[in-house]
């Protein structure tokens, strides 16, 4: 019979770094808001947390590779809203956040957590970011200490 290992949503004594685009901050701050409240929900303690803002997404691989590799962070979420426009900005700013995001997982082994919203229009966001959708940002924070439990979990093995 084989083993099952998984991650459970103990927060308590989790140290979680937080990155949170600045750019569309009316949809940022909510997804924060909604990072923050699951953090909290599931143990977090609120010193526990630290966050960083950056000007746009696609400042954020950078800031947590730096917060990944300090050694003090079990998690890191990275929250940003990259819009569709008239150009091709959108595809460019997202698929950089995305690699540059799954990079830093790979590379520290510290569970990096993809909030970035992707979305054609605002609305979309916004119904992301704590609308008719649920909050986006409350969802990372669950997964951000599932995976941290979960490696923690495999370290010990």
């Amino acid at each position: 019979m084989s083993r099952s290992v998984q991650g459970d949503l103990e927060g308590k004594g989790l140290r979680v770094g937080v990155v949170v685009a600045c750019f569309n901050e009316l949809i940022t701050s909510r997804l924060l808001e909604g990072a923050e409240s699951g953090l909290a929900r599931y143990g977090v303690a609120e010193d526990d947390v630290t966050v960083v803002r950056v000007p746009g997404s696609f400042e954020i691989p950078v800031t947590a590779k730096r917060l990944a590799e300090s050694g003090r962070y079990d998690a890191v979420i990275c929250l940003g809203a990259v819009i569709r426009g008239e150009t091709d900005h959108y595809a460019h700013i997202a698929g950089q956040a995305a690699r540059g995001i799954t990079d830093v997982t790979l590379t520290t082994g510290v569970p990096v957590v993809f909030g970035v919203l992707t979305t054609d229009t605002v609305e979309q966001a916004m119904d992301r970011a704590g609308g008719n959708k649920g909050n986006s940002g409350y969802d990372d924070a669950l997964v951000a200490i599932e995976m941290a439990s979960l490696l923690r979990t495999l370290a010990s093995d």
